[in-house]
Order: structure tokens, then sequence, then C-alpha cells
């Protein structure tokens, strides 16, 4: 007979039943059952359940029977649970949104707005097949319950169906996207291989191509077709070695600032007028602006993302480890997928490993000696190239005075890409010397070392244009300086095209000849600084080039593939890898300053300074290239329709202070969000450190646990299995419908009400 102790214990562990089980047990209930020897608990079905004889307990004690009463409705009602909870049809394969649950969360979701049940759905452990219909149901049963609402209601339901339409359209567009990005096959391909330090250039590379296409979209649409419609046939005769040279035939067409004409254009008396000069200026200070914003847009974007988003700290390794993706289903798309998988965790653990690197004092001493030698070597070879570079300029324009050999004109351009060629290789020795542990660092260092040698040369040559070619007298130096700025370019991407073609399979050549040179590894800073020097002569020759744009663009283009074969070809990949998610923002920013920056000020020199030239280009017989804006703004002012045109430009274009708040601001910007970083930082080490001590506390109480345990078993070693062994033949649990079901706890509570006599 069960004792009032163990009546008790039975409905104290009825009633905390885990809500768990209503998933297991389908039409089962819980009941007693009279056996000869002693009462066991089993599972019985429904029918079963009905035949439950309450005499097999005592009925002269009030109490137990009381008891046991409220056990046997308590057990009925936890049946009708069980039964209906799982399914509410009775077919076995219900789906969820037919269980209790599902019907529960449909509730839920109706009243919900529909950006809270979207995300709601989104979040719910379930297939995506099932997360489909959980929507289209909550969406029918919204639409039941919306027919008897008033009129203002079909309002909410047409904005709901347009905002849906909205945004599966925007994930479709999204998707096509995706689908059609330029060599998006080929970057997942070069970042399973070589990771994504390599990948960071490519990545550059086709954000430059962006830019080159949306500027010479701009001065095609705006300059070069209006002009096309006014200008003069060509009669110079073309033999070819204007390719190289950019000057004969070409110096007669569009693509020189020297062409275009300073007239309005009107092709019918009476028609609409354009006005060249307005529209010259006004084209290019529209690219230069949109460049400039748009650096900062994707300084600020990849900062974000890479700098101050706490994930970037996480490193995402069990991410990387236990999320696959199960719809990638092709043999190549797998390969490829481990691969990446492969890299990305090669550079996680090459961060930890690099965090935990310490060096003693004798060899920081010894690093900071060969650092210092190193920048002293690089300055010095800097300043000695840009002396080399001035004095070969002046000399090279007294030569042409008195040669006239077509081909004396590609000397200075030859030089220059020379010094631009074997420089960076020497500056990439000192790594001997300098031996970085970190390959980020020496990325980062050798960058600066190549920046600060290419933009000395730009600067150089800027002072050599502005301050000898501007002034010399020249028919049209705008022209002259335009075509030296094309063949810089054209005699660059001829030296890069040579160095990928035939020095690194050179290369490949010889470390495969003698086994103690290995194969090369992809230079990323002298490869991004071709890059960014290249787009720097672009943005500087643009206002006398405006068709320079589109010469980048194919050299871009062109480029890209021939270091796409080069690499694959003639590189190994990294020996240390390491993760370069904050690459790209360092090599934006180093293409906006000094890079972008200089542009704006030898560009802003040029047309707030310089007298244009008298007999060509759109801006002739005007003091200055500014002076076509004023004349435009004195014309606005005698009008009272423009006078808010007028406003503008006095206040806002025109006004120092303004430009003056606005760098404050951006100022301020900076620092919150340097601030913000340094913060997050602080806490997510913070949160890491509290981790860490909660795993430490865990281990500490399950060693107490495990000494108690030990403790237990020295006392009384052999009273665990002795109860096993008797009570399991006594009380055996029957599952009708399921082979499994949750732990009810009751097994305990009947041995111990059968104790060992």
């Amino acid at each position: 007979m069960l004792s009032d102790d163990q009546v008790d214990e039975i409905i104290i562990e009825v009633e905390n039943v885990p809500s768990g089980v209503q998933n297991h047990l389908v039409s089962s209930q819980i009941a007693l059952r009279k056996s000869s020897a002693n009462p066991t608990f089993c599972v019985l079905s429904s029918s079963a359940a009905d035949r439950v004889d309450c005499q097999i307990f005592n009925p002269g004690n009030d109490r137990r029977h009381n008891r046991l009463l409220r056990f046997s409705s308590l057990n009925e009602s936890i049946s009708q649970i069980y039964h209906g909870s799982e399914c509410l049809v009775t077919d076995e394969s219900c789906t969820f949104h037919e269980t209790v649950q599902g019907q529960k969360l449909i509730a839920s979701l109706i009243p919900m707005t529909t950006r809270d049940r979207i995300k709601t759905i989104r979040n719910q452990p379930r297939t995506m097949q099932e997360k489909r219909e959980l929507r289209k149901i909550v969406d029918k049963e919204k639409n039941k319950q919306s027919h008897g609402i008033l009129e203002a209601n079909c309002c909410a339901q047409c904005l709901g169906s347009l905002s849906l339409t909205y945004r599966r359209t925007r994930n479709s567009l999204s998707e096509l996207l995706n689908y059609i990005t330029l060599w998006q096959k080929r970057f997942k391909v070069i970042g399973g291989k070589f990771g994504t330090s390599v990948l960071s250039y490519f990545s550059f590379l086709r954000w430059l191509l962006k830019f080159n296409i949306f500027s010479f979209v701009m001065n095609f649409s705006f300059i070069i077709i209006p002009q096309f419609t006014v200008g003069a046939k060509n009669t110079l005769q073309f033999t070819g070695l204007e390719f190289f040279t950019g000057a004969g035939y070409f110096g007669d067409t569009v693509m020189y600032y020297g062409f275009y004409t300073n007239s309005t254009i009107r092709h019918r008396m009476g028609g609409a007028s354009y006005n060249m000069q307005l529209a010259y200026i006004f084209t290019i200070g529209a690219c230069l602006v949109v460049c400039f914003f748009s650096l900062l847009f994707s300084m600020a974007k990849y900062f974000r993302n890479n700098f101050i988003n706490p994930h970037i700290y996480s490193r995402g390794i069990a991410k990387l480890i236990f999320c696959w993706d199960f719809t990638v289903t092709h043999e190549k798309a797998v390969k490829l997928k481990q691969k990446n998988l492969s890299t990305e965790i090669r550079e996680n653990l090459s961060e930890l490993r690099q965090e935990n690197y310490r060096l003693t004092f004798n060899q920081q001493l010894t690093r900071f000696s060969a650092h210092v030698a190193a920048w002293l070597v690089s300055t010095g070879v800097t300043a000695a190239c840009c002396v080399a570079v001035y004095y070969l300029a002046e000399y090279n324009s007294e030569f042409l005075k008195t040669h006239r050999n077509p081909g004396a004109v590609l000397l200075l351009p030859f030089v220059v890409s020379c010094i631009n060629l074997a420089v960076p290789r020497f500056y990439s020795m000192f790594r001997l010397v300098e031996r970085y542990e970190i390959p980020r660092q020496e990325v980062y260092v050798l960058l600066i070392r190549n920046i600060f040698l290419k933009i000395s040369i730009v600067g150089i040559l800027c002072y050599y244009w502005l301050n000898i070619v501007a002034l010399s007298g020249e028919e049209c130096w705008e022209t002259l300086i335009g075509q030296d700025i094309y063949r810089l370019l054209l005699m660059d991407f001829v030296f890069s095209l040579a160095d990928s073609l035939l020095g690194e399979f050179l290369r490949r050549l010889i470390g495969m000849k003698f086994t103690s040179l290995s194969l090369q590894e992809f230079d990323i800073a002298r490869n991004v600084l071709e890059l960014i020097y290249a787009q720097t002569l672009t943005w500087l020759g643009i206002f006398f080039c405006p068709l320079l744009p589109f010469i980048q663009m194919i050299t871009l283009f062109i480029m890209f593939y021939v270091k796409n074969v080069s690499l694959m070809m003639n590189f190994q990949p990294p020996s240390k890898a390491w993760r370069a998610s904050q690459m790209i923002t360092f090599f934006i920013f180093l293409l906006f300053f000094p890079s972008f920056t200089g542009v704006l000020c030898t560009l802003a020199i040029t047309i707030w300074r310089l007298k244009p030239s008298a007999d060509c280009g759109p801006f002739r017989g005007l003091p200055s290239f500014i002076q076509s804006i004023y004349s435009w703004i004195d014309t606005l002012s005698r009008r009272p329709g423009y006078l808010w045109v007028v406003w503008i430009y006095q206040n806002l274009i025109g006004s120092v202070h303004f430009f003056f708040i606005l760098t404050l601001i951006v100022l301020i910007i900076t620092y919150l969000y340097w601030q913000i970083t340094e913060g997050r930082k602080v806490m997510i080490r913070l949160l890491h450190e509290q981790i860490i001590n909660e795993g430490k506390d865990k281990m500490f109480l399950i060693e107490k646990l495990t000494k108690l345990q030990d403790m237990e078993k020295r006392v009384n070693p052999s009273a665990l299995d002795l109860e096993r062994r008797e009570v399991e033949p006594q009380i055996p649990l029957h599952l009708e419908e399921l082979g499994a079901a949750p732990d009810l706890r009751l097994r305990r509570s009947a041995q111990e009400e059968n104790p060992i006599a």
C-alpha cells in the first residue's frame, strides 16, 4: 500500500511534469495498475485508463483517498493535455501549426505589427517550409478577422500588402545583384585559396573600377556628347604612335581640354542653350564631390564594420566550425567552401597566437634599431628620387624645345615608372632585417613608405606643371599637362603588365629551378600602391583630360584578369595566415589622404589662381577658371527667381566659416566614433573576462560535486548498484506508443515505496 508521504510525493511529481513531455506523449495517460505483488506505474491508453479501479487503494483512509482522487483528476487532466497537445487532428503526420503550441503561437502573432511578426517567425527554430506555412496561416487568420472591421482597416491591409511586395522585390533584386556582381565567383576562389589578405587587393580594384565608371558616365553625358555636336572634323593623320605619346592626332579630339568650345551651344533659334563653361566645371566638380562623399561613406562603413562592431573581436570560430550551409550541394562549391572555412580558421588561430607573442627587452631594442635604420634609408631614397625627378623634368622641358623627336616625351614617364617599379621592391627587402611577427604591421609599414614615395613624386610633378609649364607661355598648357598625365598613366600600366607577365613568371621559374627559393608570395602593399598611384593620376588629370577615367577603367579591367592569372600560376598562399578585414579601411584611408586631398588642393590652385590659355579650351579669355562661376552668379543675382541660388553660393559654398564649421563637425563625429570604438573594446574585454570567470566557477562546482560523489561511494559503495538491481525487475515502465519518454521522476518514488525487507 502507498503511504501518505509517498502519495504526496507522487502528486508533487506529477504536478511538476515538464512541459516538454507534451511533445512526446500522443494518446497516453498515466495511471496506477493493481498488481499482486507490488503496485507499479505504467502508461496506459485512454481506453484502458477508463477502467482504472480506485479499489486498488485503501478506501478506508479518507485522507489518502482524497489525495488519490486528486491524483486521479490530475491524471485525467494531464491525459487530456497529452492527448490533445501533440496534434489537434487524428492524423499522425500533423504539422507544428496544428499543435496547441502552434495555435498559441499563431494567436500571439496575429495582433503583432508586420515587422515584429516577421522577426518572431524568423527566430523560430523551424525549417524554412514550416516558417512559410506559419506566415501564410497567420496572414489568412488575420484576413479572416479583418472582414468585420471598418473600411479604415482596408488601407492598413493594402499598406501591409505593398510592404510585403516591396520586401520580396527588394530581396529578389538583392539576390539578383549578388548573382550578377562582377567577378563574384573568382573572388570566392581567390579567398578560398589565398585568404582575405590577398582578396582585399582585388576587392579594392573592383571598388576603384566603380568610381571610374561613374566618372566616365558623367563626363561622357554632360561634356563629351555636347562637344561632339559642335566639334570640327579632325584633319590630322593618325600614325599609331599617339597611343604612347598622347599627342598628335589625339590633341585635336575630345580627349583633351583644348578641344572644347567656349561658346554657348544652341542648335536652333529660340531653342535651349547649353553653356559649355558651366557644364565643364560643374561636371568635373560634381564627380569630385561625389567621390569625396563616397570615400567618406565607405570609410565610415568599413570602419563601423571592422573596428566598432563587436563581432569582429569574437572571431566567429563557433560559426566557422558548427555552421555549415547545407544548401551547398555541388562538388566544386563544397570544396571551395571547405577551403574558405579552412583559411578563415587558420587566420583566426594566427591572430590568437600573435596576441600571446611577447619579446624580451633585448629583442625589442634590436627590432627598434632595425626599424629606425630602415626608415632612415627609405626616407633618404625617397628624397633622392624626388630630386632626380624634378631636375629631369626641367631638363626634359629644355630638351623638348630643341628636339622634335616624338619619342622624346616618353623619357620622363619611363624614368618615373622605373622608380615606381624598383624602389618598392627595394623596400620589400627590409623585411629580412625588420622581421615583423605580425604580417599586418609589415603591410602597413610598406604601404606608408610606398605612398610616401609615390605621392612625393606626384607632388614634385604637380609643382613642375603649375609653376613651370603653366607659366611658360605655351599655346595650350592645359593640353600639355593632360598629355603628360596620360603618358604617366599609360607607362605605369605597361610596366605593371610587363612585371606581371614576365617578372613574376621568371621568378616562378627560378623558384622551381632552385629548391632553396620557394614560390613567391603576393606583395599586397606594392600592388595596392600601384592602384592608388594610378587613381591619383586619374583624378588629377580629369580636368585636363576628361576621357582619363575611361582609360583607367580599361586598364583596371585588364589588370584584374592579368593579376588573377598570375596569382594562380606564380604565387603561393601566405606562409603566415592573417585576417585582413581591416585592410580595405586602410586602403580607402590612404586613397582619401593624402591622394584625394592632394588632388583637391592641386585643382583648387589651378581653378582659383592660374590663368587659362588664351587660344584654347572652354575658359579661354578669362582671367581665371572660377571667373565663369562669378559671372554666372552675377547674372542670377539680377533675376528674382534665382536669388536663393545666389544666397546658397554666398553663404555656403563661398563662405570660409561654413567649411570651418563643417570640418569641425566632421572632426567631432570622428572623435565620437573613436571613443565608441575604445569603449566597445573595453566592454568586450570585460565580458570576455567574465565568461572566463564563469567557466572557472563551473569547473570549481563540478570538481566539488565530483568529490562529494566520490566520498559517498567510499562510504556506501554498493548501495546504488544493489538498489538498481532490486528495483528494475519490479517496476517496469511501459511506453506503449513511444520508445522513450521524458523522466517523470515516478520511478524514484516507486523505488522508495518498496524498500528491501
